[in-house]
């Protein structure tokens, strides 16, 4: 079978290599791959900034967005032949510290969990691929078309879920959400905020595009101005640009008992002026909230796929601005204008 491939400690090595069929021991239920989303993430690991094989081979197969359909799976696992599912990308560490023996590896103490496509596990950028039951999670036949996003909405389905637990600590009634980004997982968190009717405002720079005819279309206001300039004083605001110098505006303007989420993952060593005195202050005497929050774990996968349920499918399907065949690789990560989420179709 067809697989994208990338040898660790080679940059740029991604190539289209064919690969024998998945052994019966890597699980129980068969599936055939039928789309791979395309992230940050991917390019990092094709540029060697991070990424590891699996033990006694030399190349680690790519993906963790992922969405395909059930070809085999055991009486009684809960899943049949035909069954739209997504893999769950992190796995627990090999310690099963705490956190992962309580199913919270996205909590995981040790730091040393696998995910697929990442570190130590193949990803789902093949034709087909093995898994368990309970690592896999079974989406309604009505997603087949953008189900692909489930992954990166997990990301947000926690956000909400965090926010809302940060919230219920004293009286919090938030109504104003600002999220900072327009990407795949900036629309993502503001279909979460429009979902639980919050009057959402959404930030970024590409003014006349996609994004902005995106973000209108849900209901929310697009913004090119910055978040200071706007005047929008938010409850909840969600970064998901990892760009320093939105981080330090998002920090430095939070409102009274307000609560900050940062999805964004930044690059080490560049300098931005922070007041941190102002900072401390501000969080101090305005009792407020900033959290860090990454991947996720099986129940947020369950509440994003109810999430993605419930969403309109064409206003998902139009946040996928090119679909390109696993043959055509190479063309889906060249930057075009427009691009929100590029998908691998293997269907």
């Amino acid at each position: 079978m067809q697989a994208l491939t990338i040898t660790p400690g080679q940059k740029d090595s991604l190539d289209l290599a064919d690969l024998p069929e998945p052994e019966a021991a890597e699980g129980s239920v068969l599936v055939e791959t039928l789309a791979v989303g395309l992230c940050a993430t991917d390019r990092e690991v094709i540029a060697d900034e991070f990424g590891t094989a699996p033990e006694g081979r030399d190349y680690l197969v790519m993906g963790h967005e992922n969405l395909g359909r059930v070809l085999e799976a055991p009486e009684g696992s809960g899943l049949a032949a035909g069954d739209l599912v997504v893999g769950i990308v992190r796995r627990p560490c090999a310690e099963n510290c705490r956190a992962c023996a309580a199913g919270e590896w996205d909590m995981c103490h040790t730091g040393n969990y696998t995910e697929h496509g990442i570190e130590a596990l193949d990803g789902f950028a093949r034709e087909r691929w093995r898994g368990e039951p309970e690592d896999m999670v079974k989406l309604k036949p009505s997603l087949e078309r953008v189900g692909v996003l489930l992954e990166p909405a997990t990301i947000l389905a926690k956000a909400w879920e965090q926010v809302d637990r940060i919230g219920s600590r004293a009286y919090f009634r938030p109504h104003v959400v600002a999220v900072t980004g327009a990407g795949p997982v900036g629309l993502l968190a503001a279909l979460l905020g429009i979902q639980r009717g919050m009057e959402v405002h959404v930030f970024d720079l590409e003014e006349g595009g996609p994004k902005e005819a995106l973000t209108k279309e849900l209901g929310a206001v697009f913004h090119t101005e910055s978040l200071a300039e706007s005047g929008v004083s938010a409850d909840i605001t969600i970064e998901c640009t990892g760009a320093p110098a939105v981080i330090r505006e998002v920090l430095q303007n939070g409102a009274k008992n307000s609560v900050t989420c940062l999805t964004g993952v930044s690059e080490e060593g560049g300098e931005e002026p922070l007041d941190l005195g102002a900072l401390n202050l501000s969080l101090v005497m305005d009792n407020r909230v900033v959290f860090g929050t990454i991947n996720a774990n099986r129940r947020h996968y369950l509440k994003a796929a109810e999430a993605l349920a419930k969403a309109d499918t064409s206003w998902l399907d139009k946040m996928i601005s090119r679909r390109v065949a696993l043959a055509d690789y190479e063309q889906a990560f060249e930057d075009r204008d427009g691009d929100i989420k590029v998908v691998l179709d293997l269907a």
